[in-house]
């Protein structure tokens, strides 16, 4: 009897499973286009000489970001890990520079800017919430139909069974860098120094001990040093490939400007709450890695004060 309804159930079950599986294909394939469409309008700005004025700005603060990314996975060639404390410390950090950038070099100029396109700080501050609403809606969305894998918690994502160990942590790394170059683009994309320096400044430095991370976590998940240092390098390149996409985010109407900021800033600050603070309160650190990120909160206010 038992056997009957299992054997009954099996074709509901499978319809399920197949509907499921063309759904979050759906969604990622949307994703994708989105993501060229954005691509493609910033290339032809390049192309055609209508770049935004801080398109090459964005650019290099891109590869900053790729290039401290690489500088903090070096030491995986001869370190296998970090003392756990040390670790969770340095995430907290990497968290807290993170969300002060959010705050200070995204949030605050996306409200100044709404204020000078509107005229009404109520409406502005509703165009900033949009803003960010969007870009927790762009992280759901990609944490949703993107399989990927985190060293503790392990593979998740729609078809991670098909994707190589290797990929799934790269899809994850991704989830992290991507929002962060997306922050360098638009902080960029009105050639405002001020806005774009302290915040790129503060991403380059928290991915240096990002990078770190992740080379040894890779390194944990059994992964040689080379591949470990490589893979975490190349994650990087996520950021100069995010820039463009800020850039071709905030160009055009007037009012996408204050929202891609809250766009970027809603991102940054989804991928520290659901990733970086609950990895670094997962072992038992939790008042180091929360002094760490009330560190990495002071570093960038002063940091955006020296350089805004």
């Amino acid at each position: 009897m038992q056997s009957t309804t299992a054997s009954s159930d099996w074709p509901g079950q499978f319809r399920l499973h197949v509907r499921d599986h063309k759904w979050s294909a759906a969604g990622l394939a949307v994703e994708l286009l989105v993501v060229l469409a954005l691509l493609v309008q910033s290339l032809a700005q390049i192309a055609g000489g209508t770049a935004a004025p801080g398109l090459k700005l964005a650019l290099l603060g891109g590869a900053a970001g790729f290039a401290t990314t690489t500088l903090g996975a070096l030491p995986a060639l001869v370190l296998r890990a970090l003392p756990q404390r040390i670790e969770d410390s340095l995430l907290g950090l990497a968290a807290g520079m993170m969300l002060a950038a959010s705050a200070f070099s995204l949030l605050l100029p996306g409200l100044d800017a709404g204020v000078e396109i509107l005229g009404s700080k109520p409406l502005a501050a509703g165009v900033v919430v949009v803003g960010m609403a969007l870009g927790v809606m762009l992280m759901l969305g990609l944490d949703a139909f993107t399989p990927h894998e985190h060293d503790k918690t392990g593979p998740c994502g729609p078809g991670y069974e098909n994707c190589g160990r290797i990929w799934l942590f790269v899809f994850a790394i991704a989830l992290h860098n991507l929002p962060e170059g997306m922050a360098i683009g638009v902080s960029f994309a009105k050639g405002d120094m001020s806005v774009g320096l302290p915040l790129t400044t503060a991403i380059a430095l928290q991915d240096i001990p990002e990078g770190l991370a992740v080379a040894l976590s890779l390194r944990a998940a059994g992964f040689a040093p080379g591949l470990s240092v490589l893979v975490a390098a190349a994650s990087g390149l996520l950021e100069p490939i995010g820039a463009l996409l800020g850039v071709g985010l905030s160009s055009g109407l007037a009012l996408a400007y204050p929202i891609g900021l809250g766009l970027a800033a809603g991102a940054m600050i989804f991928v520290v709450s659901h990733e970086v603070i609950p990895e670094t309160h997962r072992n038992g650190h939790q008042t180091p890695a929360t002094l760490g990120l009330m560190t990495g909160f002071a570093i960038m206010m002063i940091l955006d004060t020296s350089l805004g």
